[in-house]
């Protein structure tokens, strides 16, 4: 344990020791142990164990695993009442070299950011993730075999587009202003915040660049923040890509961009977008295994309600400078040359967020090795859809994505990081939830068909 740990547990007087850590499509699960001293060594060596079936994980017959901290994750939960130590951790099974799970996403992520050194010679990647999220002052939902409903009831109903409103009319910027206060003690560096499109009370909250690992972390951290946060006010949040008819979606959108020996490794001046043949190649590695991907990037039921053409949602796989139709975008108002990035703008929250950034690492790797130019495929440059003869869209449904995921996944197996059993879990879980979906009478169903 180093010293830094040390003086953190000394002066905060830590009492209680957390271990978090997310099951397979994301939600956060912990396990709190009291503070005695030499725990912290017990268990990175030894762990704690769990019931892995529970997380979504392997058979039952077969569940036995173990949580091991990662000590250089180590902050103060600002939301329990005794001080506690918390760390994210990793899941391992229970032999005795306590081995890496094969289903641990924060693991794979952690192997897919070692990747970028061995095929494409740079030593990180960089991602800014926007946090889009609607605040609710009270909502009811309920489904059972005679009763199937929701209700919303929002403090804000703009006429119009809501993008950075301003109070008195943005109720909830103190709120905001608080959220951002707590990510900042955390380490999450906030870029900036406001208002979202949203007439319902949608908000935004955008942080700098981190790298790979960090920003899973954070995207969790930040979920567990505003979730807390919200209780604590008496509100309520989702990140669902789309909580209401007509209203504008939540993404998560990411910015990237790669690091070699500290500088942009896809930067080139003048050209277009002043990103060079690498940069192209790793775009066209993501969009061209794009329907793919969106099984990782967009893997709930929900979310392709918000992929809807003519919504300005960003459904077509081509990229541009500034089409936000596009799945790519290639900011126009970046004024340091060193932050050449792209933004992908498919994603939401309801993906693991260490399977969906290990895939487009991935899905960039394999362009850059198989030199798959984005401008040959067909995939752009483009600022107006209507002007390209052929345009691909993504899946427009969570079944179409699964299909997709299927027919096309050896840039996953790269590595041997997604493994047959993850990829068959993932699709059993996410199959399952399409059924439950479509076998379930919808209220609007009702309305439409009830006295035909």
């Amino acid at each position: 344990m180093n010293e830094k740990l040390k003086k953190l547990i000394s002066d905060n007087e830590i009492q209680f020791v957390d271990l978090k850590c997310i099951d397979l499509l994301g939600r956060l699960h912990h396990v709190t142990l009291p503070y005695h001293d030499g725990i912290l060594e017990s268990l990175t060596s030894e762990g704690v164990g769990f019931d892995g079936s529970s997380y979504g994980f392997r058979k039952v017959e077969n569940s036995d695993m173990v949580l091991i901290p990662d000590l250089e994750t180590a902050f103060i939960d600002p939301f329990r009442t005794i001080p506690t130590l918390s760390f994210y951790s990793h899941i391992s099974l229970t032999d005795e070299k306590r081995t890496s799970f094969s289903q641990d996403a924060r693991a794979i992520a952690k192997k897919a950011e070692g990747m970028l050194k061995e095929y494409l010679d740079v030593d990180t990647s960089m991602w800014g993730p926007e946090f889009e999220f609607y605040i609710f002052s009270d909502v009811q939902y309920d489904t059972r075999t005679s009763m199937s409903f929701y209700q919303i009831d929002h403090e804000e109903e703009f006429f119009q587009k809501a993008y950075h409103a301003a109070n008195p009319f943005d109720c909830y910027d103190d709120f905001r202003d608080e959220a951002t206060l707590l990510f900042q003690k955390l380490g999450l560096p906030v870029k900036y915040h406001h208002h979202e499109v949203g007439e319902r009370g949608q908000q935004e909250i955008e942080l700098n660049f981190s790298n790979l690992i960090q920003t899973g972390d954070h995207i969790i951290t930040a979920k567990y923040i505003l979730f807390n946060l919200a209780r604590l006010n008496d509100l309520h949040i989702t990140f669902m890509p789309k909580p209401m008819y007509q209203q504008a979606g939540n993404g998560l959108h990411l910015h990237m961009y790669l690091l070699k020996k500290g500088m942009n490794a896809f930067f080139k001046k003048g050209a277009y977008g002043n990103i060079n043949e690498m940069g192209h190649y790793f775009m066209g590695g993501v969009l061209k295994h794009g329907a793919s991907l969106a099984a990782l990037t967009n893997p709930s039921t929900n979310s392709y309600k918000r992929l809807v053409p003519g919504f300005e949602a960003p459904v077509a796989l081509t990229f541009g400078s500034g089409n936000r139709t596009s799945a790519i975008r290639i900011p126009k108002y970046i004024s340091n040359p060193e932050k050449t990035r792209f933004e992908y703008r498919p994603p939401d929250a309801t993906a693991n967020p260490y399977l969906c950034l290990a895939g487009i690492i991935l899905a960039g790797i394999d362009g850059v090795v198989n030199k798959i130019d984005p401008v040959k495929e067909g995939f752009g440059p483009v600022e107006r859809i209507e002007d390209m003869e052929k345009v691909d869209f993504l899946p427009g449904n969570l079944e179409g994505a699964l299909a997709a995921l299927k027919a096309d996944n050896d840039y996953l197996r790269r590595g041997g990081l997604f493994s047959d059993e993850l990829l068959d879990q993932w699709t059993r879980v996410k199959e399952a939830e399409i059924k439950s979906i479509a076998t379930m009478p919808h209220p609007f169903e009702y309305k439409m068909y009830f006295t035909l």
